[in-house]
């Protein structure tokens, strides 16, 4: 019984956190500061290319393939400057989401007092781990593209002018 209470739980909070995830202002994020902002040893993002995350980042289930409508595309379509922005606070939605879920899943231990609710929580933080991962790989490099972008049509932009 205490598993199947877990289960349920862990559905529930599942569902929601995609609800407020939806639901959080983009521009209460800000990629720069902590949380999200990369720390000197993740190196912007090339410790993941170590410990070879490219090679599995893409098998992890991806909401925007599973629910289209319900999440921003991942493609940078005709107007790639003004999509990178989004995508890269999109990122710290996620990485925020899968945090919070690592902290929620403990109540498992209450639901489930003993080894067993430990396992689960574990068990479900480490399901959450590869996510969070994931968005602190690709933040910097998509900030950099960003950057780069921008760059690029500034320069365009005094060009057109001179």
């Amino acid at each position: 019984m205490n598993l199947i209470e877990c289960t349920a739980y862990l559905a529930v909070i599942g569902a929601g956190s995609f609800v407020l995830g939806r639901m959080i202002p983009l521009r209460w994020l800000n990629e720069e500061r902590f949380p999200f902002h990369s720390f000197r040893f993740e190196r912007e993002g090339s410790l993941y290319d170590r410990i070879g995350i490219k090679r599995w980042q893409g098998k992890l289930p991806d909401m925007s393939r599973i629910l289209p409508g319900a999440m921003p595309s991942k493609k940078l379509g005709a107007n790639p400057a003004s999509r990178l922005p989004i995508m890269v606070k999109e990122t710290c939605v996620a990485e925020l989401v899968h945090g919070l879920l690592c902290l929620a899943g403990l109540y498992c231990i209450a639901l489930w007092p003993g080894p067993g609710g430990a396992t689960v929580s574990v068990l479900y933080a480490a399901g959450n781990i590869p996510f969070i991962l994931a968005q602190r790989c690709n933040r910097p490099r998509l900030a950099r593209l960003g950057r780069k972008r921008q760059a690029a049509l500034a320069k365009r932009a005094s060009e057109v002018q001179a």
